[in-house]
């Protein structure tokens, strides 16, 4: 029985068929998943009977590989645009969180913030908005803009944004500085849980100060525990210089479980998934995580090549290039590795090895809960739900009910003043 730091707490990251690379291509995958609003509405009601705190939906505003034909070999090539879909969603479920990704690079905060508080009143208090300035130089064109802001610029513009909104979710307006300029307040009342969670998932210096001053989940990646517990704890001690305390944040690490019986048959699952990917698609896939135009004119069989400083997703890179150096990976077997959760701790084994794992981390003090994405779907969020849930469970690492109504009980957060 679990006596040490409560239970943690779990999402479910939903994305089409899944999130390896070539979800889309398992003979149990639904092909189709990204435009079937039965398939997500089965999803939520996997995770809201399995008692998950939230569902999460990812977003960027184009096609997410440049090269067409490797666009269409993936498994997130098509997909409904994520806040309709939670709305959807919330006359669906009944008590399971809601959290979309919404950019401020191409969003105006007056707007966005209307969106989310609507989604949080027609939900009963379960929307959160997952913060993302946008790094991809397609999203960049899809909005007429000469090309990506400049990191700095990016950040400094998603702290007004995030200022603004928190302002309009209190009740207020008359914001006006370099960026924005917002007159009234909000045509609704506030929030049944005070206000939407706020998310963020940045894990750069700005990124991090950011989570620090705003967020109250943040999504990370790491593969080792070292590199957990390095984040974790350099995040919990920003706090105090924002007049916050460390459980005001939750820190929810991705995590990509492969589960079943046995290792053995774990194992089988986990191999055939890698043998479906195709190398042109997941040297794609590493190249655009990289900010590098093509990654494929190096040997494949070779190392990483030295890279320039990215304008992009610098933690994600940065996360890239150590894995690459510390395990001495050709470009074959890290794009391979990559593709199975784009960066994001892969887990193989039974439930009780699962349940080990994540347990060691949780109460290691490297995360205060999981962000899971499973492979496909919907085999792998059944398998968790079926078979680690309950392990978790019977150690007392996670609820057996839910102990309130909005997002915010669900994740012991606090109400806004």
């Amino acid at each position: 029985m679990n006596a040490g730091r409560g239970q943690m707490k779990l999402g479910a990251f939903l994305w089409a068929t899944g999130h390896h690379i070539a979800a889309w291509r398992h003979p149990q995958a639904h092909v189709t998943a990204g435009i079937d609003i039965d398939h997500y509405i089965q999803l939520a009601r996997t995770a809201e009977a399995a008692k998950f705190d939230m569902i999460f939906c990812e977003d960027a505003a184009g096609v997410r590989e440049a090269n067409v034909n490797i666009a269409s070999q993936t498994s997130r090539s098509i997909g409904f645009e994520p806040i309709s879909l939670l709305a959807a969603l919330a006359v669906q479920t009944e008590l399971i969180g809601l959290v979309s990704t919404a950019s401020t690079s191409y969003n105006e905060p007056y707007g966005l913030a209307r969106t989310f508080l609507s989604l949080d009143h027609l939900s009963g208090g379960r929307a959160g908005w997952n913060l993302v300035t946008s790094a991809s130089q397609i999203e960049a064109a899809n909005f007429g803009s000469t090309g990506l802001r400049p990191h700095a610029d990016r950040y400094e513009r998603a702290r007004e944004f995030a200022a603004v909104v928190a302002g309009l979710w209190r009740g207020q307006g008359g914001y006006e500085d370099r960026s924005f300029s917002v007159r009234d307040p909000l045509d609704l009342p506030r929030s049944p849980q005070g206000a939407p969670v706020m998310v963020q998932a940045g894990a750069s210096d700005e990124g991090r100060d950011l989570a620090a001053r705003t967020a109250d989940v943040v999504f990370t990646a790491a593969q080792t525990f070292e590199e957990a517990k390095a984040f974790y704890d350099d995040l919990k001690g920003r706090l105090a210089a924002h007049g916050r305390k460390p459980d005001d944040i939750k820190i929810m690490p991705g995590v990509a479980p492969v589960v079943a019986a046995s290792e053995a048959e774990a194992r089988a699952k986990h191999d055939e998934l890698q043998e479906l990917i195709p190398d042109d698609v997941g040297v794609a896939l590493l190249s655009s995580y990289l900010s590098i135009s093509d990654l494929s004119r190096y040997p494949i069989d070779g190392p990483l090549p030295q890279l320039p400083a990215s304008e992009g997703m610098q933690s994600r890179q940065a996360l890239v290039i150590e894995q690459s150096r510390r395990d001495n990976l050709s470009i074959r077997q890290l794009a391979r590795h990559f593709a199975g959760a784009r960066g994001h701790w892969r887990v193989v084994g039974t439930p009780a090895q699962i349940a080990d794992e994540l347990e060691a981390r949780f109460e290691g003090g490297a995360a205060d809960g999981f962000n899971v994405m499973p492979s496909y779907f919907p085999g792998e969020l059944d398998a968790f739900a079926t078979l680690v849930v309950p392990e978790l469970q019977r150690r007392g690492l996670f609820r057996t009910d839910y102990e309130g109504s909005t997002l915010r009980d669900h994740l012991g957060l606090k109400r806004p003043a």
